[in-house]
């Protein structure tokens, strides 16, 4: 598996998983309008699928944030979210980033755990943070607890 910067080619795929993975899913408009707005957008290839992407930028001069991030269901349990998380955090390491914030929906206890996995920790909630309703949980990462999550 490579993890390599999302092509225009690999937009259909991309959102074929963002479908599948969200009940509430960015339209294809949405993510080539931050891509074209120059946010990270890395793609996980597998024998030339498109298996996953994580999607960031750097808020503000010291500060990242998790936009979206999802693999192929099919895919899942092989560590490519982690290492799609690893890889953008090494990016954020190069530009001085000191934290990274990103927002999950308070039910979604899978993608909770998965981020406490990594070193991210619930901050504050966001109460009808999404279209249905639902909270969301703030969740944080200090990038001084940073660690080379592309090993793991």
């Amino acid at each position: 598996m490579i993890i390599r910067e999302f092509k225009r080619p690999d937009l259909k795929r991309v959102l074929e998983i963002e479908l599948s993975s969200f009940n509430d899913p960015y339209p294809a408009n949405v993510l080539v309008d931050i891509y074209n707005l120059g946010a990270g957008f890395l793609v996980a290839q597998e024998d030339n699928i498109v298996v996953g992407y994580i999607i960031f930028w750097i808020r503000f001069e010291d500060e990242g944030h998790i936009i979206s991030i999802a693999v192929d269901q099919k895919y899942h349990r092989r560590k490519i979210g982690s290492q799609l998380v690893g890889t953008a955090l090494e990016i954020f390491k190069k530009y001085n980033v000191k934290n990274i914030h990103l927002e999950v929906r308070k039910g979604n206890r899978k993608a909770r755990k998965f981020y406490r996995k990594l070193g991210f920790i619930e901050k504050t909630p966001l109460i009808d943070y999404y279209e249905d309703g639902e909270d969301a949980v703030i969740m944080e990462k200090l990038m001084e607890d940073f660690e080379d999550l592309t090993a793991a």
